[in-house]
């Protein structure tokens, strides 16, 4: 059983309301809105931590002082918070994997409808009043390669499904396809998947194994014209590779919702690149963001205060939760 009295840091844009509705699920816990103010110091007094702390936070200190029990993070991505000294600890972690599938494979979608129609071209046309028609490509017919297929790599393969594309995916835990997927090999198939596929999306998480996984050879092994999508981490993608595949023609245009370095450095020869559409991250935005994180930090918050495991419990070697620890599809 838990102490009668635990501590709540906050760490993400909840209302008086957010806060009420996570007390209302544990009346005689404490819970405090800390901000990305206050996060930092808040922390080290803190049971359970929710949210995406975007400071610095000590992380090391908070974990010599045995207090903090449980991470819930607000995003998929988990390189905030999983530094070494948290990975070595008993700190349960949970994170908000799949929770925003549906945001990620419209952004997906936006990303790739857009390069495949030329929208960048028309767009610049239209400032011009230039009403000229120009080439564009067909996405039905072409081969997608999704590497990555948990929450967001499934529900992307969902969204395309009808689109009559072939679709393969890569995953370090490959399971039997869903329908309107042909194939899900090992993640060691990597090179097979980029040579086969016409498109290419990351949805990988960020982890050791996975840092700067795509670089020269990767997009060497990539089809001459193809297209390349990254909504996972920019870090995955070893930028200046890019570049040289997108200078060289050898990729036909990149959709890219995340870069190497955040905010992309206005040096960054990306920006100047007519065949490259740029957005800043927004891919798991939603209206409803906050209000779908709280309710899914309640569910788990009510799991963990009756000792029952939480859904979506990382294991902290890989960085993210494995298949049977995720949400019920």
């Amino acid at each position: 059983m838990h102490p009668q009295h635990q501590r709540i840091a906050l760490c993400f844009p909840v209302t008086i309301d957010h806060v009420g509705k996570i007390q209302a699920c544990v009346p005689e816990w404490e819970v405090v809105d800390a901000g990305q103010d206050r996060i930092a110091t808040e922390i080290l007094d803190a049971d359970i931590f929710c949210g995406h702390a975007k400071v610095p936070v000590p992380w090391p200190e908070v974990v010599s002082q045995g207090k903090l029990r449980w991470i819930q993070s607000s995003a998929a991505g988990m390189d905030h918070c999983l530094v070494p000294e948290v990975v070595a600890s008993d700190i349960v972690v949970s994170s908000a994997s799949g929770l925003f599938a549906d945001q990620v494979a419209e952004q997906t979608l936006a990303l790739l409808l857009g390069m495949i129609r030329s929208m960048p071209t028309f767009y610049r046309a239209q400032q011009q009043k230039d009403f000229t028609r120009r080439p564009t490509d067909d996405l039905h017919g072409k081969t997608v390669g999704i590497v990555g297929f948990g929450g967001n790599g499934r529900r992307i393969a969902e969204t395309l499904a009808p689109m009559k594309v072939r679709i393969l995916a890569t995953d370090l835990f490959p399971e039997t396809p869903p329908a309107g997927v042909e194939s899900i090999w090992p993640a060691d198939r990597l090179h097979e998947l980029l040579a086969a596929a016409d498109v290419v999306i990351l949805c990988i998480p960020l982890n050791q194994q996975t840092r700067r996984l795509m670089g020269p050879a990767e997009f060497d092994r990539m089809k001459q014209g193809s297209y390349f999508i990254n909504v996972a981490r920019g870090q995955v993608v070893d930028e200046s590779a890019l570049v040289d595949a997108l200078t060289s023609q050898h990729l036909r245009s990149a959709g890219l919702d995340v870069t190497e370095t955040e905010p992309l450095p206005a040096s960054s020869p990306l920006w100047q690149m007519p065949q490259v559409i740029i957005t800043p991250h927004v891919g798991a935005q939603s209206a409803d963001r906050v209000d779908l994180t709280v309710d899914f930090f309640c569910e788990n918050l009510l799991r963990f205060a009756a000792d029952r495991q939480v859904i979506n419990l990382v294991d902290k070697q890989l960085g993210f939760p494995i298949p049977e620890h995720r949400p019920p599809r």
